[in-house]
């Protein structure tokens, strides 16, 4: 499906995607468009911008919008930056128009928009149409440019082959990453009834064949004789982690680092039997064993840097000129200089007004601050990655991907030799344990009954003590069985959770598990809980998190150690930073206030002179 992924929408188009995306005008456009294009107003590349075409987008515009009832330099800003992003996007759609686009494609996805805005007829569609002020070809023409930006974009993408020095340079500047957890080969046999899992148990201890017992009476994964982590159709176990078993028989199974058999363990009204066959301790792992997903990692790396380049190279090569009598002032000083590069404006006004919390400032009256409040942080934060990027150039390493990406690695490459010691990976468990700490859980059934059916409910209550089938117990009395599943504290609604997790005792328990006293909720309803597998908040010990609580320690370390380098770096580095200068230039002089007449009444104030009294008009006879 064509549909521009957010990471390309970000790095190409900023706030201003919204006004080209066309489901998203077709959801959100006000107004429709005029039939006549009106006079020229703009070319990009010789291709004319019209009146009304330019109407039609800035009223998509997020940050014009936003700051409509500003005044002053924030105006100017937002204005510029829309006119960067116009003219951006003109220029790649230029670059994109020779790419065919079958008619297959188009209609699946003018089919998708259908789908999106809910239309399920041609009447719909056509009311929507005349709604936006939009012609069918109007409509297919904007999207077959879109599909052509995904092309193109897929070109220059293109079946990137990242070299042996990238993928290795990248494993070992990212080695946690690629750890181990502890992980175990093994088998597992599910059941429905305590005695068959305590028979079975028995068997396999006596000898028997488990592969052979799991393939005829394991209730999950018989067709695979137990095997866990298994390949579709093929009986293999292969290592799995500890979250893919329930809490209490994960418990139990990471407990035989020697290999072994679990006894029954009960979860969820099910027994599980579990054959360890080998328990793979955590770990790094070595390159060859995570190849793969490293090759991955680098090669979406590389592609988000190669669409980076493309961008800027068709936006440096654009050729931009305001029609002749239009009153559009195209500006993209430069406002900073790192040694011999140079940060436009433009490139400082996407990520400031892309910033989530620069609307707020907007529409709480304090635009002038959020210029200069957001301005000169992201530009500081340019400036920091060319200073990087220039130092990186020198270090020798087959560093790559975006800008960003190459600044990080850089950082990390020269904080490599970080490690920490025991002693600091304890303090930091010690002085972190909420890290550590697995919630309390339960397995959670509610059954639900009206403001009036209270004695129904107790009814179900001393049925449900008795034991037997939920739901036909639930439905003998009109009551409406709701599942939770296994859940942690907070995300029951507050009545169930304070019984669940806030209330020690616990309620008497049945074949169908804990059953709680009839609960009035604040609505006037009633339920009764069933409650399974209780399992109360665990700190973990440190021994279990040691390497875990080692890698939190080195990761900070690094941090640190790759500020402290890019603080030294920018210390002897040849910046000069204009941004207030061009700000200043950039702001237009107030207007002039009329000015009113003095009131007489106020102190310092002249007397108005009374105007002249006419004579008296002589009365007729």
């Amino acid at each position: 499906m064509f549909g521009i992924s957010k990471r390309v929408v970000a790095v190409i188009f900023g706030l201003l995607v919204v006004a080209f995306a066309i489901g998203a005008i077709l959801l959100f456009t006000p107004q429709g468009q005029q039939q006549a294009k009106g006079k020229v107003e703009l070319t990009v590349n010789g291709k004319p911008i019209y009146e009304t075409e330019l109407v039609r987008f800035r009223s998509s515009d997020q940050v014009l919008s936003a700051t409509a009832d500003q005044e002053g330099v924030l105006k100017v800003l937002a204005e510029q930056n829309f006119y960067n992003n116009l003219v951006l996007y003109q220029a790649v759609t230029q670059d994109a128009s020779r790419i065919r686009v079958s008619s297959n494609e188009l209609r699946k996805e003018l089919e998708r928009i259908k789908q999106q805005l809910g239309i399920t007829s041609d009447k719909q569609w056509q009311e929507t149409l005349q709604r936006i002020g939009y012609t069918e070809t109007q409509v297919r023409n904007e999207l077959r440019d879109q599909i052509r930006i995904n092309k193109r974009i897929e070109q220059v993408q293109g079946d990137i082959k990242p070299t042996e020095e990238q993928l290795k340079l990248f494993y070992e500047l990212n080695k946690t990453t690629y750890r181990n957890d502890e992980r175990v080969i093994a088998r597992q046999i599910v059941v429905d009834d305590k005695a068959t899992a305590q028979k079975l148990y028995e068997e396999a201890k006596a000898g028997a064949d488990f592969a052979e017992l799991a393939k005829k009476n394991s209730k999950v994964g018989a067709d695979q004789s137990g095997a866990l982590g298994a390949e579709t159709g093929k009986s293999e176990p292969k290592p799995v982690t500890k979250v893919i078993f329930p809490t209490a028989v994960g418990e139990a199974v990471f407990k035989l680092k020697q290999g072994g058999i679990t006894q029954p363990v009960e979860s969820a009204g099910r027994y599980y039997i579990v054959k360890v066959e080998q328990y793979l301790p955590a770990g790094e792992s070595s390159f060859e064993e995570v190849k793969d997903r490293v090759t991955e990692d680098v090669k979406n790396l590389l592609k988000e840097g190669a669409l980076e380049r493309y961008i800027e190279e068709v936006r440096a090569k654009a050729k931009v000129e305001p029609a002749k009598g239009s009153s559009i002032k195209l500006s993209d000083p430069v406002v900073a200089k790192v040694g011999d590069s140079e940060i436009k404006l433009s490139q400082v006004l996407q990520p400031a007004f892309a910033n989530p919390q620069f609307p707020n400032f907007v529409a709480q009256g304090l635009g002038d601050l959020a210029v200069q409040f957001f301005l000169p942080q992201t530009l500081d934060q340019l400036i920091t990655r060319e200073v990087v990027l220039a130092e990186a150039k020198k270090m020798g390493q087959p560093f790559f991907g975006t800008k960003d990406s190459i600044v990080q690695q850089a950082e990390s490459y020269q904080a490599r030799g970080v490690t920490a010691t025991d002693e600091e990976a304890r303090k930091y468990y010690n002085e972190n344990k909420i890290l550590f700490t697995e919630p309390a859980t339960a397995t959670v059934t509610v059954v639900n009954f009206t403001k009036d059916q209270e004695a129904k409910a107790k009814a179900f209550r001393a049925a449900a003590l008795k034991g037997g089938k939920l739901e036909d117990l639930a439905k003998a009395q009109g009551g409406n069985v709701q599942d939770y599943g296994v859940v942690t504290s907070g995300t029951l609604p507050p009545v169930s959770n304070k019984l669940v997790f806030e209330t020690k005792a616990t309620f008497p328990k049945s074949s169908l598990g804990e059953v709680s006293e009839v609960v009035k909720l604040e609505d006037g309803s009633f339920q009764v809980l069933l409650i399974k597998a209780r399992t109360p908040e665990r700190v973990k010990p440190f021994a279990e998190v040691a390497q875990e609580a080692r890698d939190n320690v080195i990761r900070t370390k690094k941090v640190e150690a790759g500020s402290k380098w890019v603080e030294s770096l920018k210390k002897t580095a040849k910046v000069e930073n204009k941004l207030q200068e061009v700000l200043k230039q950039l702001t237009p002089p107030p207007a002039k206030k009329e000015e009113k007449p003095a009131d007489p009444k106020q102190p310092g104030g002249q007397t108005a002179p009374k105007p002249e009294e006419k004579p008296a008009t002589p009365a007729k006879p």
